[in-house]
C-alpha cells in the first residue's frame, strides 16, 4: 500500500509539505500513525512561527496573556542574553495577567535553563528555587500542556538539580503528545546528562525526524552530540556538535560540547578553536566554575567532560 500526502496553504497556494508512505496492509495502523505524526510535525513549527509574527504585529497596549507569552517566545528565539531576559520579563507579565497560564510558567523556567547554560545567572540558589516554583506550577496547572511540561522538566532537572522530578514531567508530556518534537528534545537532554546515552541519542534523532525545521534544531544536535560523547562514539559526536555551532554560534552549551567532542576525537586544533570562542562569549569560564553552567547527574560523566575540556585547553 502506498499513501502520498501533500499540504498546501489554501490562501496562497504555497506548497508546505509532501511525503510518501509505504507498507503492507497488515501494518495499516502503523502506517496511519506515521502519516499522523508527519502531518502534525510539518504544521506545528509553521503555525508557531505564524502566531509569533501575528503577536509581534499587535500593539502592546492591547495584548492579553497569550500575546505576552508569544512575544516572549519570539524574544527567546533570538537567543541573546538581552532577548532571553526580555522573554523572562514577558512571561512574568503573562503570569501576572493570568496566574493559571501554564505555558507562561514553562517559558519562564526555560529561560532560567538557558541562563544557566550560557553562564548568565547572577544568583544560582535564588534562580534554582524560582525554577522549582515555576515547574511545580506547571505540574499543577498544566497537566495537559505538553510543551510547558517539557520546558519545565528540563529546567527542573538541570537548574534545580532534580532529575527524577524533571523526567516525570517530560514523560507525562510524551504520553500527552508523542508527536511533539519538544518533548523528545527534553527527554534526550535529561537522559544524556543522566548517562542514558543510547536512549538520549534515539530520542534526539526522533525529534529531528519529527521536526526537521524546528527552531531548536541546533539544540537537538548539540544534545545528540553529547549523547554520543557519553557513549564513546566520538566520530559521530563532533560533526553533530559542529553543525549545531554553525546553526547557532552564540549557544555556549553547543560550543562546549564541540570543544569536548573534538578533543576526545583527537582534533585538538578544532577543539582549541571552540574553547577560544567559548571564552570570547564567556570570559569567566574556567574548569573551576564549570559546575555553575553544566549539570551532570553522575560524577564520573562530569569528570570525563572536564577532562575533555581540559584537553581542549579550557583554563583551570
Amino acid at each position: 500500500m502506498r499513501i502520498t500526502g501533500q499540504l498546501v496553504d489554501a490562501v496562497t497556494g504555497a506548497h508546505l509539505w509532501a511525503a510518501r508512505f509505504e507498507g503492507g496492509l497488515e501494518n495499516i495502523f502503523d502506517l496511519q500513525d506515521q502519516v499522523t505524526a508527519s502531518v502534525v510535525s510539518a504544521i506545528g513549527a509553521k503555525l508557531e512561527k505564524v502566531e509569533i509574527e501575528r503577536a509581534k504585529r499587535k500593539p502592546t497596549g492591547s495584548l492579553d496573556a497569550y500575546d505576552y507569552y508569544l512575544r516572549g517566545m519570539a524574544s527567546f528565539y533570538r537567543w541573546t542574553k538581552e532577548d532571553v531576559s526580555e522573554a523572562l520579563r514577558l512571561s512574568y507579565k503573562a503570569i501576572e495577567i493570568d496566574p493559571e497560564f501554564s505555558s507562561a510558567y514553562g517559558l519562564a523556567a526555560w529561560c532560567y535553563f538557558f541562563r544557566m547554560v550560557n553562564g548568565w545567572m547572577t544568583d544560582r540558589v535564588q534562580e534554582a528555587a524560582e525554577t522549582t516554583r515555576l515547574a511545580r506550577h506547571v505540574a499543577e496547572l498544566g497537566s495537559d500542556d505538553a510543551a510547558a511540561l517539557s520546558f519545565s522538566g528540563v529546567a527542573l532537572g538541570y537548574v534545580a538539580n532534580d532529575a527524577d522530578a524533571g523526567v516525570v514531567l517530560i514523560d507525562r508530556a510524551l504520553v500527552l503528545n508523542p508527536n511533539l518534537a519538544t518533548a523528545w528534545i527534553a527527554s534526550a537532554t535529561l537522559r544524556a546528562f543522566l548517562g542514558d546515552a543510547n536512549r538520549a541519542a534515539e530520542h534526539a534523532a526522533r525529534a529531528m525526524r519529527l521536526s526537521p525545521l524546528d527552531l531548536l534544531m541546533f539544540f537537538t544536535e548539540a544534545i545528540a552530540a553529547l549523547a554520543h560523547f557519553v557513549a564513546g562514539r566520538y566520530g559521530e559526536a563532533w560533526p553533530l556538535a559542529e553543525r549545531a555551532c554553525r546553526e547557532q554560534p552564540h549557544f555556549l552549551g553547543g560550543i562546549r560540547v564541540a570543544a569536548a567532542t573534538n578533543a576526545v576525537a583527537g582534533r585538538l586544533n578544532e577543539a582549541r578553536g571552540f574553547i577560544a570562542r567559548a571564552l570570547e562569549l564567556d570570559p569567566e569560564l574556567r574548569i573551576s566554575n564549570l559546575s555553575n553552567r553544566v549539570t551532570w547527574f553522575r560524577p564520573e560523566l562530569f569528570a570525563k567532560y572536564v577532562e575533555a575540556l581540559r584537553k581542549a585547553g579550557l583554563p583551570e
